[in-house]
């Protein structure tokens, strides 16, 4: 009899042992969908409301439309991964959590899952293999040679930026400001005096380091009007985060009047260096105002990096802030003091700035007379 007992117990356990695997298959899988459905909404909500955010300010070249669009793709493979992650992570926290009782007890000895680990290595190494080929052919697109290309080039000093453009005769014309004909393709040829600074248009979505001693360059067709913010992205010193100017994209024919006038204007400046001379012995009754635009044109354009780009000055419209206010620092100073500000910038600092921040290089940058003449036109524009 006992026997007997014992037969049916030895039968009985492995039906119940085997009843206990399925059960405990049936809730892996429950778990399983439970997560599966769980990251799929999570995924869907996600990437809606990541493709609803206005992540980027208005879009200005042709280019910027393809990068947005890889920023989309980016966006769509990478949420449902994250969502992925965070979901098994939470999952398991609330699931699998410790019960009171079992504060002592070891977790069950379980064995790595080979074919697991080997999806989850093949996925994402796929994706990236596929994401980055997009990318490149992205960037192959846009970096493409354009027939009739402008070529601009671009150069960072601390703290102001200076754009040259093609001159008569080979040479080139300096600006403060860059502009841009709507539609034109452009090369931007990309340098530095210093530090390393990055020229970035934000609604170019197009940015390149400016490195010493080499030239970077980056191609954009502007292909909206308007007035967009140019800064420098990389971080160069004191007055970093006052490195910044604007580009203005404009019509072809305003473009054209704007550079014939800018053009017009480096002629008058580089052909009034004898007529100055003259004037300055003779005393300013009869010169004076080819010496006032002459001044002004130094101020604006003249001196690299232009003086207007970094001051502020009533008499030449110039309204930047990087350093101090002029018609207030200069307002009843001496000509002496004027000049000794530009030669040496760092002897007396305004209150509220700091010292190095504008170059110290003038003395040797500049003519002489070109300046003793932006001397004179800063005296007679603050008094």
């Amino acid at each position: 009899m006992a026997e007997e007992e014992t037969t049916e117990r030895e039968v009985r356990r492995p039906q119940s042992e085997a009843a206990a695997v399925r059960a405990t298959r049936e809730d892996e899988g429950h778990q399983l969908r439970e997560m599966l459905i769980i990251g799929a909404v999570a995924s869907v909500i996600g990437i809606a409301v990541g493709l609803l955010i206005d992540w980027f300010p208005v879009s200005a070249s042709g280019e910027a439309k393809q990068i947005d669009t890889v920023w989309d793709v980016l966006l769509i493979a990478s949420v449902p991964i994250f969502v992925l992650v965070e979901v098994v992570v939470l999952y398991c926290v609330w699931k699998f959590r410790m019960r009171p009782g079992e504060e002592q007890m070891d977790g069950p000895p379980i064995h790595g899952n080979t074919r697991l680990e080997v999806v989850w290595t093949a996925i994402p190494a796929i994706l990236l293999v596929a994401l980055c080929t997009y990318a490149y052919i992205v960037l192959t697109d846009i970096e493409e040679a354009k027939a009739d290309t402008m070529q601009v080039r671009v150069v960072g000093e601390q703290f102001a930026w200076t754009f040259y453009y093609p001159g008569p005769g080979g040479k080139q014309v300096a600006s403060n400001q860059l502009y841009l004909p709507v539609d034109q393709p452009v090369k931007f040829n990309v340098q530095t005096e210093d530090v390393i600074h990055d020229f970035w248009v934000p609604a170019f979505r197009l940015k390149i380091d400016a490195v010493r001693g080499i030239a970077t360059s980056y191609r954009v067709t502007p292909d909206r009007v308007g007035t967009y913010p140019v800064v420098c992205a990389e971080l160069c010193g004191l007055g970093h985060s006052t490195m910044r100017s604007t580009v203005r994209v404009v019509p072809r024919a305003d473009f054209d009047k704007w550079l014939t006038d800018l053009r017009a204007k480096a002629g008058a400046g580089g052909g009034g260096g004898g007529g100055g001379e003259e004037a300055g012995g003779g005393g300013q009754a009869g010169g004076g105002g080819d010496v006032a635009a002459q001044g002004k044109a130094l101020f604006t354009e003249g001196a690299q990096p232009a003086c207007g780009s970094c001051h502020t000055l009533e008499a030449a419209g110039s309204t930047a802030q990087t350093g101090p206010n002029l018609d207030e620092v200069l307002k009843g100073k001496d000509k002496a003091f004027i000049k000794e500000s530009i030669e040496d910038p760092n002897k007396e600092i305004a209150q509220g700035f700091q010292p190095d921040i504008m170059p110290d290089n003038y003395a040797q940058s500049l003519d002489p007379k070109d300046l003793e003449t932006l001397v004179n036109y800063l005296s007679e524009e603050t008094k």
